[in-house]
């Protein structure tokens, strides 16, 4: 197992949590509601929407890489901050007006920057992926999501196993006292994490599922791959690196077959 049992059920329940407010987040999109900072969706045909989301993801990496070949922590923290600042923005603004979702998201993002709590960490990993939602789910489609979750879980194994550029990148992160995902330490020098991909993904995947069947579907389907990071993290070793991608792609799958069969 690769973590204690208090730690391995708060990040799983943490996952969980975040899926399901992103959820509810990406149904209010999909009823209409209008993005805040005039932000615009990419104007895609739906079987081709994964593809700004793939070259979002390459640019990242490659950007990524560079701060961290020169430690360029601060640029690093400042990229970060907008990031976040945007994807909350987005997240509240589907329940608040625009003016107080900016002010709650600057709050949290000055806060995940600074402070050092368990809890300002991981408080901003229940909305900001729910902004992400908000804005793709929407363009998305069933074979443009499942073409998606392929490509980053084949790209996962290959970061994680072949290159370890993104076990390089973690690590740069918990050096910089900066996470982009769910974060717990614990004992002295462990800590349980979780990559904001591996919460992101799913959650495009159920919130797509929320846009071409029911609500009710996307729970099942999220609670399914929720199993999936469970059966990852009882059956990992300690101090070893696991592309979750893989896993949770199959929960994501399963999901949509349990639904399609009930």
């Amino acid at each position: 197992m690769k973590h204690t049992y208090p730690v391995t059920l708060a990040l799983v329940l943490l996952f969980f949590a975040a899926q399901i407010i992103g959820l509810l987040i990406s149904n209010e999109y999909l009823k209409g509601t209008i993005l805040p900072l005039n932000i615009e969706r990419p104007e895609v045909e739906e079987s081709q929407s994964y593809l700004p989301i793939v070259f979002a993801i390459i640019i990242s990496t490659v950007i990524a890489l560079i701060l961290i070949k020169f430690r360029s922590v601060k640029i690093w923290k400042l990229w970060f901050f907008l990031s976040i600042f945007i994807c909350l923005t987005i997240a509240f603004s589907a329940f608040l007006p625009q003016i107080i979702s900016i002010i709650l998201a600057i709050t949290l993002g000055l806060l995940k920057l600074f402070s050092k709590n368990v809890f300002s960490t991981n408080i901003t990993e229940l909305f900001v992926y729910g902004g992400i939602a908000g804005l793709f789910v929407p363009i998305l489609g069933i074979f443009s999501v499942s073409i998606l979750l392929i490509l980053i879980s084949i790209y996962d194994m290959i970061a994680v196993w072949k290159t370890k550029h993104m076990v390089k990148l973690a690590k740069f992160q918990s050096e910089s006292n900066i996470f982009a995902g769910l974060y717990i330490p614990y004992k002295k020098n462990r800590e349980a994490i979780l990559g904001g991909g591996d919460i992101g993904f799913p959650l495009l995947f159920a919130g797509v599922i929320l846009k071409e069947f029911s609500f009710t579907s996307a729970v099942i389907v999220s609670f399914i791959t929720t199993l999936s990071l469970l059966a990852l993290f009882m059956y990992a070793k300690k101090n070893k690196f696991y592309p979750a991608m893989p896993f949770l792609s199959a929960g994501c799958f399963i999901g949509f077959l349990i639904i399609k069969l009930i």
